[in-house]
């Protein structure tokens, strides 16, 4: 083997001052900042013309704030605003005047899953409303939505077996169902009513004062009433779950932040009203972080509801301490190129470097662009895997051509802007077109597009530090607008755009409406968003942003494990399902979906090289599960046969089969006639050289 040099970050804490226990941004974010703001901003302001208004449902008190733009409560604040979005466990939506909760069943197919939204119950003010509802406040773990002409205030927190309203002033309510009401009864102080409907479902309403409820078949209503109401589904009748209910009706949470505060580390802390402990939810991935680190819950392991991500079982704890294993961060492959092997590996190498010519770039698309980068990086770093030095001045001076453009606002046909009405970065290409660069001017995939510009700036700067200080606050401008971790530090960029604390991986589709919520296909770019940032860290010797890049990496490795490999035996999805697919093709916040944005499900090449691609060192902890790969590409494999399959699809598959079985895969990668726009035949045969 080639000798090999590890990049591990090792823990560290560090102070944080009481008001702020965030990571603070590194010494060069902030040199950035000092530059944004004397100008305001790194790129140059635009004013988009597809852009939404988000004065519509945001509230006044919120618009001079950079606004969330891939958020769980994203369809409240699009078009009418009534479409629903999962709140786990319950689906909420919106009509403006009312709010319905619905504890959803789920429809399976062989190529689907969904949960189906049904108006269990529905609650509004007896004496109607007009207007519309507003966001007045939103954190990590929640959003309350105010329906100000009712004097309602729904204080919707993740992972709550509790619907908490909170009614400000004396209002008669109305709770109605679409089901018929069976039975009815109350406690005898009145703060406690029990009703079940003919679904088989129960209900408990609990009240922080006494409060007078009349039902006919259909409907619940109160005389004026202020105070804290909170709504629950029984899980099932056995009634140590209803004693739970009871024991924890009195505590309730106001917000919830996820603090990142070490490596590898998440920190779930909820603001709590009332008295008693606080009971949440959680979801297997939380449960299996929660067993990796020193934490003061209880898990009530029988109480649970049913999840589209999973049963969501409780929890007691004032905060949760989400712990990870920690991913070695490192610029090369982990075992090194064979030494025998290194002579077709520069071969392919030398070929490929006199192949590249910044001048004959036609590509103007921010992602394909992002792609030809940060495939021409990839050539440099083999070059010093292989100690093979004297091709790297030409890729770095072909990355200096294609990068300064983008970063100096001189590409000729798009570039980097900044949009201050929702406060991000957008393209030209995006500003006045929805569906230009894949939607991009409206907040999709920027981890996506940005990852691979951040991947060619790492490498850039590592082989050349005066160039990395000059370029140093674009390049934290592109890390900050889609990993900004503190909005009073940065005011330019929303917190954390694409990664979501609570389900732990990242979404995908910005400032679209979708009856399924929130949407990711590539988990691998995602993936390779965060680690390109942490890379980023290494280059600038920035210890902050290599924790936090790397602790990203992790935990979005782990949720594509745990939500998009389909194990043969897995238990996390019905069965039907599972015995079709082996990967996902979108998931989505509601739904999950065997078919891919650009192609259908029959296209398993597709569908397994768009949660690989780009082939990077850390693919190998994406896909550290030999015998899970195993059963992937065998799969896969028929598939090929269809005629008119992409070579660089198929070069995909044979690098995962070329984790255990070298020698076929080999073969087959020798004799492929074209590569993925990101992808080269340097970079396969680095790939299969390199597997232990």
């Amino acid at each position: 083997m080639l000798s090999k040099t590890h990049l591990y970050i090792t823990p560290f804490k560090h102070s944080s001052s009481p008001q702020h226990n965030q990571t603070p941004l590194p010494p060069s974010s902030k040199a950035a900042m000092v530059k944004q703001n004397k100008t305001h901003f790194i790129f140059p302001e635009t004013q988009s013309t597809v852009l939404p208004d988000p004065s519509q449902f945001f509230s006044s008190t919120l618009l001079s704030k950079p606004l969330p733009t891939n958020s769980f409560f994203q369809n409240f604040v699009l078009k009418n605003g009534d479409q629903p979005e999962y709140i786990h466990p319950y689906l909420i939506k919106s009509s403006g005047s009312s709010l319905s909760l619905s504890y959803p069943s789920r429809q399976v197919t062989s190529a689907v899953i969904y949960q189906v939204f049904n108006a269990d119950l529905t609650i509004s003010s007896k004496q109607g409303s007009t207007g519309k509802h507003l966001i007045s406040s939103y954190s990590d773990l929640s959003v309350t939505l105010d329906i100000p002409s009712s004097n309602l205030s729904f204080l919707l927190v993740r992972g709550s077996p509790f619907l908490t309203v909170s009614v400000t002033q004396p209002t008669p309510l109305s709770i109605t169902t679409i089901h018929a009401i069976l039975s009815f009864s109350s406690n005898n102080t009145r703060t406690k009513y029990t009703f079940q409907f003919n679904n088989g479902q129960t209900w408990i309403l609990y009240a922080s004062s006494p409060i007078s409820l009349s039902h006919t078949l259909s409907e619940i209503t109160s005389d004026a009433f202020s105070g804290i109401v909170r709504i629950a589904l029984l899980p099932d009748s056995d009634s140590k779950h209803e004693a739970v209910l009871d024991k924890f009706s009195s505590c309730y949470p106001v917000s919830g932040e996820a603090i990142f505060r070490e490596p590898f580390c998440v920190e779930y802390k909820w603001e709590k009203k009332g008295s008693g402990d606080l009971l949440l939810l959680a979801h297997p991935l939380h449960i299996q972080l929660l067993s990796n680190a020193d934490n003061d819950v209880t898990v009530l392991e029988d109480f649970k509801y049913g999840s589209i991500d999973g049963d969501v079982v409780g929890v007691v704890g004032n905060s949760w301490v989400l712990q990870t294993d920690p991913v070695f961060v490192t610029w090369q492959s982990t075992n090194g190129v064979k030494e025998e092997s290194r002579d077709e590996v520069v071969s392919a190498l030398s070929n490929d470097i006199d192949g590249l010519n910044s001048s004959s770039i036609t590509e103007t698309r921010s992602y394909f662009y992002g792609k030809l980068v940060a495939r021409a990086a990839r050539l440099a770093l083999i070059a010093e895997e292989l100690r093979y030095p004297d091709v790297i001045p030409k890729v770095i001076k072909f990355l200096k051509e294609t990068i300064e453009p983008w970063l100096e606002g001189t590409f000729k046909g798009n570039g980097f802007l900044h949009d201050n009405k929702w406060g991000g970065i957008i393209t030209q290409q995006g500003s006045n077109d929805g569906g230009g660069d894949f939607g991009f001017g409206i907040y999709n995939d920027h981890h996506y597009h940005l990852g691979y510009f951040l991947y060619g700036i790492a490498v850039l700067t590592k082989f050349d530090q005066a160039w990395g200080r000059k370029y140093k606050p674009e390049a934290y401008s592109l890390v900050q607008d889609f990993m900004n971790l503190d909005t009073k530090l940065n005011s330019n960029y929303t917190r954390l755009r694409c990664f979501d604390p609570y389900v732990l991986h990242s979404w995908a589709g910005g400032l679209t409406e979708f009856t399924d919520g929130r949407n990711q296909e590539s988990t691998s770019e995602a993936v390779c968003a965060y680690y390109s940032a942490a890379l980023m860290g290494l280059a600038y010797g920035d210890a902050h942003l290599v924790s936090l890049g790397s602790t990203l990496t992790a935990l979005e490795i782990l949720g594509t494990k745990m939500w998009w490999h389909v194990e043969e035996k897995g238990t996390l999805y019905e069965e039907e399902f599972t015995q079709e697919n082996r990967i996902m093709g979108v998931l989505w916040s509601n739904k999950r979906d065997s078919g891919l944005w650009f192609a259908p499900a029959e296209w398993k090449e597709c569908r397994l090289g768009i949660q690989l691609l780009p082939l990077v060192p850390i693919s190998e902890a994406i896909f550290s599960n030999a015998e899970f790969v195993k059963q992937l590409v065998e799969w896969t494999l028929p598939a090929l046969n269809r005629d008119g399959v992409g070579e660089g699809w198929k070069g995909f598959v044979y690098a995962l089969e070329g984790i255990y079985d070298n020698e076929s895969a080999l073969q087959k990668i020798r004799n492929l006639t074209g590569f993925d726009g990101g992808n080269s035949l340097t970079n396969l045969l680095w790939w299969i050289h390199s597997r232990g």
